[in-house]
């Protein structure tokens, strides 16, 4: 129409427009009458859900039915759909309030991963500085043994050069005494004779006066980590921080937890952990047990409702009411020290002080649980239960003083 060439976008054929908005008004007119009396569907069955003219309202087909206007029909949709369009909406800023949160959750992430990055640097600096140190002590002792054996070379040498000087005086006498005529020769034959017979000492060497090589570098790896492995402590028992109730903070190690009783936003997203404690103020160690003899110390002195044990894996973790299923513990509250287990209530502890540290000992094999004091001098209480299934040091506490696990070292058990 227009006569130009267009490379991209065609220019607009407003009269090919203009016939198929006419056709589209059309069909649309069409779609609105009935197709068997060609009059305007005004009505709507109830019974059959059929847009129908009056006339098929009044037909045998529709004898007896109900019916509605279109127009009322239709305002009863588009309000089903305007509901349903809300909901949609509010589905929608449902995940991209979700979405926000992931997003804090993964900065949180980053953040906590950018944080146990550099904890990982400082443990490898701090062995890196053990091993220096190990070198440095290493090079020590072999620089003053290398001066001791040298020290005792000298004397020796200077023992040897008296002995060389002894020697040469007694041959210059002796061929003096060559010299001295026959009759002086007869005469002292005897004493130059033992004189010539002097033996001087040979220089031995002694057992030590080398360097003691196979002590710096026989199993040196081994040996090296047996140094280090002394001078350092390890806690038996670390805590699992994904398991810790939000309430509770742990310490960066993290051995120690203890509850700030503060008022804290939750975020519900992060909260949704499987493993973690939603209700109980409370928090699982790393490792499970389900065989063997394991043994911690936990420092209670200055905690003054705090409760220490073992609980199974299927523990319950969410909506519970008090203390979960599955725990068996000993605690105190005030001034009250006691021990609870799956089967029973609270069951009080009466004839003990309060202790300041308390072992746990655990013994899989022969089905015992035992608390006792630091020396195993008080048994406090003993469970007898045979465990089947993975068991996990618990730690409970609704106290602003921590709960600690005390060290031990590894020089106790070489």
């Amino acid at each position: 129409m227009c006569r130009q060439i267009s490379a991209n976008t065609p220019s607009l054929n407003l009269a090919l427009g203009n016939v198929c908005q006419a056709f589209l008004h059309h069909k649309r007119h069409l779609e609105e009458l009935c197709k068997v009396h060609q009059k305007k569907r005004t009505l709507v069955c109830c019974v059959d859900e059929q847009l129908v003219c009056e006339i098929c309202g009044q037909s045998e087909e529709h004898r007896n039915h109900t019916y509605r206007p279109v127009q009322e029909v239709v305002e009863e949709h588009k309000g089903v759909l305007r509901s349903e369009i809300d909901h949609l909406k509010e589905n929608m800023e449902l995940m991209q309030q979700a979405d926000f949160e992931g997003d804090l959750l993964a900065l949180k992430m980053n953040y906590d991963a950018a944080d146990l990055e550099n904890r990982i640097k400082a443990g490898f600096k701090d062995i890196h500085q053990l091993l220096d140190d190990e070198e440095k002590a290493m090079f020590n002792e072999l620089k003053l043994e290398k001066k001791e054996k040298l020290e005792s070379l000298k004397i020796k040498n200077e023992m040897i050069s008296e002995e060389i000087q002894m020697l040469t005086n007694t041959i210059k006498d002796l061929e003096k005494e060559l010299n001295s005529g026959d009759i002086r020769i007869i005469q002292k034959f005897k004493d130059t004779l033992v004189r010539a017979q002097c033996k001087p000492e040979d220089p031995e060497m002694a057992p030590g006066d080398l360097i003691d090589i196979a002590k710096y570098v026989g199993n040196f790896n081994h040996n090296v980590w047996q140094k280090i492995r002394r001078s350092i402590s390890y806690t038996p028992v670390v805590l699992d921080p994904n398991t810790a109730n939000f309430h509770l903070t742990l310490s960066v190690d993290p051995t120690s937890v203890w509850n700030p009783n503060k008022s804290e936003v939750i975020n519900e997203q992060s909260n949704n952990n499987i493993e973690r404690f939603a209700d109980c103020p409370c928090v699982l160690g790393y490792v499970g047990y389900s065989t063997g003899k394991h043994t911690w110390d936990v420092d209670v002195e200055e905690n003054t409702s705090w409760m220490v044990g073992v609980a199974v894996e299927s523990v319950q973790r969410k909506g519970t009411n008090g203390l979960p299923s599955g725990i068996w513990c000993i605690g105190h509250d005030g001034e009250v020290l006691s021990v609870t287990d799956p089967l029973e209530s609270r069951v009080p502890l009466h004839g003990f002080a309060k202790p300041t540290v308390v072992r746990v000992n655990l013994d899989l094999s022969a089905g015992r649980l035992s608390f006792s004091d630091l020396l195993g001098e008080t048994v406090y209480h003993t469970f007898t239960h045979n465990f089947t299934e993975k068991v996990f040091p618990f730690f409970y506490t609704k106290c602003h003083f921590p709960l600690t696990i005390l060290p031990k070292s590894f020089n106790k058990e070489i």
